[in-house]
């Protein structure tokens, strides 16, 4: 089955708890916009770290490529 933005919001859903999620792609390369208070106090990394936990085998095994925005809910208003 291919990879689809549809299925990969599923997944990050499921993993993270977030306020806003946008997954957009080509079945190969994706970018994410990905609102999360469990980002709050985090280095850019450790939020990246967060998503791949939530992604888990399907970042080696699914997922060829994605791009990342990650913000909390403040720093996504503001």
């Amino acid at each position: 089955m291919a990879t689809t933005p549809e299925l990969i919001h599923s997944y990050i859903s499921a993993g993270l708890e977030c306020t806003h999620l946008q997954v957009e792609g080509d079945g190969q390369h994706f970018t994410a916009v990905i609102v999360s208070p469990a980002f709050a106090g985090k280095r850019p990394i450790q939020r990246h770290q967060l998503v791949y936990a939530a992604l888990g085998d399907r970042m080696r095994e699914e997922i060829h490529a994605l791009s990342m925005k990650t913000l909390t809910p403040e720093e996504y208003q503001g």
